[in-house]
């Protein structure tokens, strides 16, 4: 325990005062939950039972559904009776919809005189011989709640929380056992790190013990957390809630200030949120080491960890991923009249035995039967942003280069735009290479035009249209069959302008992206801005311009125009994913927003049929079943903006997002009615420090076929 070793019975005196259990094998029925007893059987102490309480949601008797479990660790010297007050705050969250309906289930720890630290004891000392309590609580009692309620047996579907000593215990089994326990509710825990103080009772009781000795420090430090942080598995993510008080014991001696539970509390929230496995949370509460904070934590705790729990296994990434050992990036994506996809990336090293010129390469995959790669590079960058197809089956790609890529501009050092035109059987037929010699140009969206021609969207610091009218301009291009520049305009203001989606009708190109100041045509919203704006398909000569935001940082990344002629552009918009439709003369026609208390955000559109669009993009937070850190987005929209699916799927780590929290991630719809995905992943088991995935989804789901 973290306090003196007299409150562990003061806190067991306060006990009386709650409510009592029914005899052992009945149950108790009140408004909302019920309670009922039960027993284990463990082979880890020996056939042993583990007796505990077990709280079943409203309606579990008439039901058939099937239920997140809470494992809730008593402290020490207390009884699987302490958990029971939670009763009333269970059923408050299930009934207001905060969590799902869940199973509780509060084990007895009576071994070591309730002093056992929920460990696997190596004590064997005749006064309290250890026992292997971790092994049964954390395999034994998980093992038969399975067996014996309705649950899930998958970690999405079980939360370990505990106060105290009990709290230690929730840590170690949540980092000791990550296949088991995907979330952990640690409230005041009394772990000490590297070693308990003198007076700490964590030191009585041989929980930490070894042969004759109650107490080993190597013992102590295998167990602690500080050695289980750095071997955790990052694809099997922890979430975890720190809560304490503020009122904690003050130990007396200044040696041991630092071990006061506030400290250790916050000292373990900073080590586990430094693990790429864990996301941390802490709070400080007003109170001391009691239930006027322990009540209060639980419940915060529950209505934080409590959504994440999912009967239901989030859906993942269809693997292996494209990519090399060394940094990859998603470049694009599309979809072929015979059923293939092509998907475009830039790879740190040579793929499917091509060559590697160095840095960054453009490579462009054709999956299929008659599957193709085709890597072009330079000794410098090249990156893609856009695949697109065409009439004859074969692919336009874009992106920028830092070298001579077309062989027409020796000595180039800066970025300069490109557009590659390859044939179905993978051969390049053309590449153009532009930019201003001494200035930055970057392409980010390329649509393909019916001819054969291409659409391109990006930046220019140059002046490639006249001056330039800041420290970026937008640009917006349009290529011939052959790959000649027919027009290209700059559209910029005073601040930092950039284009990052194209899309084309007969007669406009539209256009979206972000601006720091007011663009021609527009107003400023606050911060950055995002903007769509149409130029003739004809000449490039802009025909209106509209922006979109608020207060903050907002953007729009991609659009499309669908079949019912409405110009619609994704993006993000306070932090939540924003999509709107326009009509060909720049009128709104409908907004949607998808929002969840973490950033969400628009990166991709496909049209669909019946005017309908699959807006794809990334979100941190719960929309479906929640797979890691950052997950693809998927977003049905009908004609009228309606929300008809929303879905999220991915790895345990990032997906669809750049370190700086960018998106990269492109969508393409396919000819059977589906939608091509591809997009940076960090997880997926790929080879590298991060590799491109390729999936396709069901728009009725959102989720990969």
């Amino acid at each position: 325990m973290p306090l003196p070793r007299w409150i562990g019975a003061a806190a067991l005196a306060t006990l009386t005062a709650f409510t009592l259990l029914a005899p052992p094998g009945e149950t108790e029925t009140r408004a909302g939950g019920t309670l009922t007893t039960g027993s284990a059987p463990s082979p880890a102490l020996g056939g042993e039972a583990v007796a505990y309480t077990a709280y079943l949601p409203a309606g579990y008797d008439r039901g058939s559904a099937r239920h997140p479990v809470l494992y809730l660790l008593h402290g020490r010297g207390d009884t699987m009776q302490a958990w029971t007050r939670v009763k009333t705050v269970l059923d408050d969250l299930i009934r207001t919809k905060r969590i799902p309906p869940v199973i509780a289930v509060m084990p007895d720890a009576p071994w070591s005189e309730r002093g056992s630290w929920y460990t696997d004891s190596r004590y064997t000392g005749s006064d309290l011989p250890g026992r292997k309590v971790e092994t049964a609580l954390a395999h034994d009692l998980v093992g038969h709640v399975d067996a014996t309620y309705r649950t899930a047996p998958i970690r999405e579907a079980r939360l370990v929380g505990g106060y105290s000593m009990g709290g230690a215990g929730a840590l170690r089994f949540a980092l000791a056992h990550q296949e088991v326990f995907s979330a952990a509710a640690v409230l005041s825990p009394a772990v000490y790190s590297p070693l308990p103080p003198g007076d700490s009772s964590a030191r009585d009781y041989g929980a930490f013990g070894e042969g004759a000795a109650k107490f080993s420090d190597d013992v102590y430090r295998e167990l602690n957390y500080p050695a289980l942080l750095p071997e955790l598995d990052p694809d099997l993510p922890v979430r975890m809630f720190v809560a304490v008080g503020d009122d904690e014991y003050a130990n007396p001696d200044p040696a041991d200030a630092r071990h006061d539970l506030d400290f250790e509390s916050a000292a373990l929230y900073n080590a586990a949120r430094r693990s790429p496995a864990v996301s941390a949370q802490l709070r400080v509460l007003d109170g001391g080491h009691d239930w006027t904070v322990w009540t209060p934590a639980f419940e915060q705790a529950m209505a934080e960890l409590g959504p994440g729990l999912s009967v239901t296994p989030p859906a993942g990434l269809p693997t292996p991923p494209h990519g090399t050992a060394a940094t990859d990036w998603a470049g694009g994506v599309a979809a072929h009249a015979d059923g293939s996809l092509t998907v475009g990336y830039a790879a740190g090293g040579p793929v499917a035995g091509q060559s590697h010129a160095g840095r960054l390469d453009a490579v462009i995959t054709r999956t299929g039967a008659n599957g193709w790669t085709r890597q072009l590079g330079t000794a410098a960058d090249e990156r893609l942003y856009g695949v697109a197809p065409l009439p004859d089956g074969g692919v336009l790609a874009a992106g920028y280069t830092k070298g001579d890529l077309d062989g027409r501009h020796p000595g180039n050092a800066a970025d300069d735009a490109f557009v590659v035109r390859l044939g179905p059987d993978g051969e390049v037929r053309w590449t153009t290479q532009f930019g201003a010699p001494d200035a930055a140009d970057r392409l980010y969206g390329l649509a393909a035009a019916p001819d054969g021609g291409a659409y391109v969207a990006g930046y220019t610091k140059g002046d490639l249209d006249g001056r330039n009218a800041g420290d970026k301009d937008a640009l917006v291009a349009r290529l011939t069959p052959s790959g000649e520049l027919a027009w290209l305009r700059q559209y910029g203001g005073p601040g930092e302008d950039k284009a990052y989606g194209v899309a084309a009708d007969a007669a406009n190109v539209y256009v979206t992206g972000s601006a720091t100041a007011a663009l021609p045509g527009t107003s400023a919203l606050g911060g950055l801005d995002g903007w769509l704006a149409a130029f003739g398909t004809a000449d490039g000569a802009r025909t209106w311009a509209t922006a979109a935001g608020g207060d903050g940082d907002d953007r729009l990344n991609a659009v499309t125009v669908t079949t019912g002629g409405l110009v619609v552009a994704t993006g993000a918009v306070n932090g939540d994913a924003h999509t709107a439709a326009y009509d060909a003369r720049g009128k709104r026609r409908w907004t949607h927003t998808l929002a969840t208390p973490s950033a969400d955000e628009g990166a991709a559109v496909a049209a669909l049929p019946g005017g309908e669009v699959e807006v794809v993009g990334h979100t941190r937070g719960r929309v479906g079943v929640q797979a890691g850190g950052a997950d693809v987005l998927t977003l049905r929209l009908d004609a009228k903006g309606g929300q008809r699916a929303a879905a999220q799927f991915g790895s345990a780590r990032d997906d669809a997002v750049d370190p700086f929290a960018e998106p990269n991630l492109y969508a393409a719809p396919t000819p059977s009615g589906q939608v091509a995905v591809s997009g940076l992943t960090y997880g997926a088991g790929g080879p590298g420090n991060g590799d491109v995935f390729l999936a396709t989804i069901t728009p009725e789901t959102g989720l990969p076929s």
